[in-house]
């Protein structure tokens, strides 16, 4: 029990004890800058951050599509909103257990499809802000050499995995839980590798990532900041990079102390960059919260007992089967 409860408070008590920390030690730069913040660019930053949401519901429709499956855009987009929202409370993306159990429930998907639709999404989010990682580092000075090493792995490695799943039609076998694997692939090869679905999920992909990355820009704006474009890509980028290893819920703490190591770069103090990093962190888990909360009312009351079921089944070691 013990074991099971620290799984989740320790790394909790771990993210917020970063922002804690960076937040003292800035505090009074930040109520500073929140007297003398735009709130006009403040709006843009939501805006902006609101219409990602729908083109990366549009995008997951288009995913589902390929796979067999016809559901509207508001419905696709409340399902990452539930799933995202309680990626901000638990470790190791259960919250996109909770999707899979969504699109089981409403559109009676398999489990299969539901995981390989989450995979297909996740490659192309990584390999997509790898690849404006890549672009930035042209236009930025002094970049730490661990830096090229954290972008230039995951384009690598999505290179082979786009050619591995070129070459699994020739693979079959009679073992069931290879069968099982197998399956999954092909339906992430359907879903990823046609024409269609490079230009659609790939530009759609291009799209929601340099968004994102206008949010933040906004905030810089916001406080009055003068940073490159170029460098505010690169924070993002490495931010989200690091987020993708899940240390805390939702990337807390560990996102915010590297972005604002980031956007040093560009010459802003280490306690201004601090104060933007955590602002831009913070109105994209407010309106993910906000989202989540409105998408939970939508789908009705089973949607909590999912998302209890996706927490037991995490900390008690079990996986939803294929029924």
């Amino acid at each position: 029990m013990y074991r099971k409860i620290s799984a989740v408070v320790i790394p909790t008590l771990l993210a917020f004890g970063i922002i804690a920390w960076m937040l003292f030690n800035v505090w009074d730069q930040f109520i500073d800058a929140l007297q003398h913040l735009v709130p006009a660019y403040l709006a843009g930053a939501i805006i902006i951050c609101l219409i990602a949401w729908l083109i990366r519901g549009w995008r997951y429709r288009t995913i589902l599509e390929s796979l067999g499956y016809s559901i509207g855009v508001f419905v696709s987009t409340a399902c990452i909103f539930v799933s995202q929202t309680v990626n901000l409370i638990v470790l190791a993306r259960i919250g996109d257990f909770v999707r899979v159990f969504i699109l089981k429930h409403e559109y009676d998907t398999t489990y299969s499809e539901g995981v390989s639709s989450l995979v297909v999404e996740r490659v192309f989010d990584i390999f997509t802000i790898a690849l404006l990682g890549a672009l930035s580092v042209l236009f930025v000075l002094n970049v730490p050499s661990w830096f090229y090493t954290v972008i230039f792995l995951p384009l690598v490695a999505g290179v082979l995995f786009f050619i591995f799943l070129l070459c699994i039609g020739k693979f079959s076998t009679q073992n069931r839980y290879i069968g099982i694997l197998l399956t999954m692939l092909h339906e992430i090869r359907t879903a990823s590798l046609s024409l269609k679905s490079l230009l659609l999920v790939g530009g759609s992909s291009v799209i929601i990532w340099l968004l994102d990355i206008f949010v933040c820009f906004a905030v810089v704006l916001m406080f009055g900041q003068q940073i490159e474009f170029a460098v505010v890509i690169l924070a993002i980028v490495i931010g989200n990079l690091v987020k993708a290893v899940p240390f805390t819920p939702g990337g807390i703490g560990a996102y915010e102390a590297v972005v604002a190591a980031t956007l040093a770069l560009g010459g802003v103090s280490l306690e201004t960059a601090a104060i933007i990093a955590i602002t831009d962190h913070l109105i994209k888990n407010l309106v993910t919260l906000a989202g989540g909360i409105i998408s939970v009312y939508y789908f009705g009351d089973w949607v909590i007992p999912s998302i209890k079921e996706a927490f037991n089944k995490k900390l008690g070691g079990g996986t939803p089967s294929e029924p």
